[in-house]
């Protein structure tokens, strides 16, 4: 299957033969071959974070619900859904309402597919599938909440460091001061809410599907992907072979060569999508129904 600089040759070639909407033939065509190799249906969530497009379009919010609502019409739900993603993650109620709609949708017939990352709550989608398909370049992160680009963990850490310090140095305190000062005064509570939500709702996804009911898979799933302390910092990227330490039912993208390739070369495609349009977010299925948001907030429903 074509790699990178292929896929770009294709997309010129077509181009040049009078196809102006080459770039969304080219990579239709490869996420439809997909879903013949596998015979289910497959849906595309991709965002174009990595091109620096606006982070507000790119992240996971509740304008996804009505992507996937285009996307999802009319497929057959006994064939269960492949949902390949792409993502940084985002807001955590949008998430939480997505999942549940997929699982309304499909039940626990949902597999994940990352061809390169899925960060934090595009990790917490995927923990919600009964499997992942991860290759050697493929990354998970952390699921830890975060409040304005900050950790909630840390956030509380910071405020037991401060306790315990005042007990030690009460003379500490005008420095504790000026860095405490800064937080809003319903911070400390709002964070703690967060880490529940959080891990609640993960561990109920866990438990339903991946881990089905085996509660101590589960429990070591949260500790490692849910603990800053752990993981240093939220952009961390975590290896196929570390997901499979703990516990995840990984399915090695390599077993299947043609499949890998496919999934390769889709995902090229829709790199190639984000360099060379404004669309910053791009949800799409096998038969060509896509929803793509640009970059200056217009959304557009297509079908091929």
């Amino acid at each position: 299957m074509p790699n990178w600089k292929e896929v770009l040759d294709e997309l010129k070639v077509e181009a040049q033969n009078g196809n102006s909407n080459a770039i969304d033939t080219v990579r239709r065509k490869y996420l439809a071959q997909i879903s013949n190799k596998t015979g289910r249906n497959t849906i595309a969530y991709y965002s174009g974070w990595l091109q620096n497009k606006n982070p507000s379009d790119t992240s996971i919010n509740d304008r996804d619900k009505n992507a996937f609502m285009v996307c999802i019409h009319k497929l057959d739900r006994k064939k269960g859904l492949d949902l390949i993603l792409h993502t940084p993650g985002g807001d955590l109620a949008a998430t939480e309402s997505i999942v549940d709609y997929l699982f309304s949708m499909f039940g626990k017939d949902v597999r994940a597919i990352i061809p390169q990352i899925s960060m934090s709550a595009g990790t917490m989608i995927a923990l919600s599938c009964k499997s992942i398909v991860m290759g050697k370049q493929s990354n998970l992160g952390p699921i830890d909440p975060q409040m304005g680009g900050i950790a909630c963990q840390g956030i509380l850490s910071e405020f037991d460091s401060a306790i315990n310090d005042l007990k030690v140095r009460p003379w500490s305190a005008p420095l504790w001061q000026s860095i405490i000062g800064k937080y809003h005064p319903t911070l400390l509570g709002a964070c703690q809410k967060a880490i529940e939500w959080s891990d609640k709702l993960v561990e109920e996804w866990l438990m339903r599907n991946m881990c089905n009911g085996d509660k101590t898979i589960t429990e070591k799933i949260l500790k490692d992907l849910g603990s800053h302390e752990n993981n240093k910092s939220h952009a961390r990227h975590i290896s196929k072979e570390k997901c499979k330490e703990l516990g995840l039912n990984i399915v090695d993208m390599e077993e299947d060569n043609d499949l890998q390739d496919l999934i390769l070369t889709t995902h090229h495609a829709f790199m190639h999508t984000f360099s060379s349009t404004l669309a910053s977010k791009v949800v799409e299925n096998h038969l060509g129904i896509a929803y793509i948001e640009m970059s200056q907030n217009i959304q557009t429903p297509i079908k091929r």
